[in-house]
């Protein structure tokens, strides 16, 4: 009786810890790869002052988002000529460990500092620089498990801006936008399992899509968005893409056999059927979706996002996913970012106005909105477990709490 108790609550304890963690966000775009938290119960009416904030930190010059997972959330930053990986405690903004290492500001027509995303996974920390420089981080300790320069070892041709995205993991794999169709490193010891011609990749983060027995990694090349067995690199179909400079930086979005693919500098979006054993077969192309920097989340058969370059006054819209027909529009919305949540829209506008609205296309209809933080927000705002965390491009962070009291 005494060992059945122990059992029992050992139970119950994992369940606990489960419960507690069910709102983690390990990886760019959350759980799913799409932009949506399963998360309920948080507030959307927020007093005059706006919502409750629980910390605030800096971490340094950059674009990169959260990730959160057990406790602690990880992001990108630069400073004094190095990049920094940083681990905050999410309840106080503590910072619990933070790994330095020396990179370039790369600051080509906008400020620089880092541009991709850290992902958590099995106890690790997974990072990339713009610069190839990979590295794999106790998420407890932040000590080096392993690194590499990828870049260096592949010979992989560096785009303009940078690599971007954030690394995808998947079984035994760290998979990468490096290369013109990707490359894949053991999650273990960061050996090269596979990896693709060494030129131009885009900016995006693998999705992965279970394609019959098989599991493809879908990003962008300079020229294209590819989609590749992830067990062995080879490709599965290509959709050629050209847009100016070759920044083809929002990801992709996949619903069933159909591919949604969306680009700024004009050159709009375009919905695909695909992953039928035959050519791509392009549905409708439009300019009414032009997202140069985060991709739209879809939610219902609706698509919310921003359409407009950072260079112009971006707007935030919604469009219908089978058809492209807008169904409407907020002017002025600048090149922020939206998360979808129980059906509710969080949108960061491009100076830091926090808004929430029923997600539909019947219109954008705010329950509360406030001025959360200051300076260039082109980072999407993280909900989990309650809090929303937010940043500007000089690295100070925010961190809202919205669990209901």
């Amino acid at each position: 009786m005494h060992r059945r108790f122990r059992l029992v609550a050992i139970a119950v304890s994992l369940a606990a810890v489960s419960l507690l963690r069910a709102g983690d966000w390990p990886q760019w775009r959350g759980p799913d790869h799409d932009g949506i938290s399963k998360e309920t119960g948080w507030t959307d009416r927020w007093p005059d002052a706006g919502p409750k904030v629980a910390w605030k930190a800096e971490v340094g010059l950059g674009f990169s988002s959260f990730v959160v997972a057990a406790g602690r959330a990880v992001t990108l930053g630069h400073g004094d000529e190095h990049d920094m990986v940083t681990c905050l405690d999410v309840a106080t903004g503590k910072t619990l460990w933070k790994h330095r290492y020396p990179s370039e500001l790369g600051d080509k027509f906008f400020e620089g500092g880092t541009t991709g995303t850290p992902t958590i996974a099995n106890g690790r920390v997974f990072a990339l620089s713009r610069w190839g420089d990979m590295f794999c981080l106790d998420a407890a300790t932040g000590a080096v498990v392993w690194s590499k320069n990828v870049q260096k070892e592949t010979g992989a041709r560096v785009p303009d801006w940078g690599f971007g995205g954030a690394p995808l993991v998947h079984g035994r794999l760290v998979v990468l936008n490096v290369g013109e169709a990707g490359l894949a490193l053991n999650r273990e010891t960061g050996a090269v399992v596979w990896n693709s011609a060494p030129k131009a990749a885009g900016y995006s983060t693998p999705v992965p899509v279970t394609a019959g027995a098989a599991t493809l990694g879908v990003m962008s090349a300079g020229n294209a968005y590819v989609a590749v067995n992830l067990a062995d690199g080879k490709p599965a179909w290509s959709v050629r893409w050209l847009t100016q400079y070759g920044v083809n930086a929002s990801d992709p979005i996949l619903s069933g056999d159909r591919l949604f693919v969306s680009s700024g500098y004009g050159k709009g979006a375009a919905l695909y059927r695909v992953g039928d054993g035959t050519e791509p077969v392009q549905l409708w192309k439009s300019k009414t979706l032009r997202t140069q920097l985060n991709a739209a989340v879809l939610f219902d058969g609706h698509l919310y996002g921003v359409d407009g370059d950072t260079t112009e006054k971006a707007s935030l819209k919604c469009i219908e996913f089978a058809t492209g027909a807008e169904k409407w529009s907020v002017p002025g919305f600048g090149s922020g970012a939206v998360t979808i949540a129980d059906g509710r829209l969080l949108a960061l506008g491009g100076t830091g106005e926090l808004s929430v609205a029923p997600a539909t296309p019947a219109g954008f209809v705010p329950t509360s909105r406030a001025q959360v933080i200051g300076g260039k927000t082109w980072t999407v705002p993280v909900l989990a477990n309650g809090r929303v965390l937010c940043r500007n491009s000089r690295g100070d962070v925010v961190c809202l709490d919205l669990r209901k009291s």
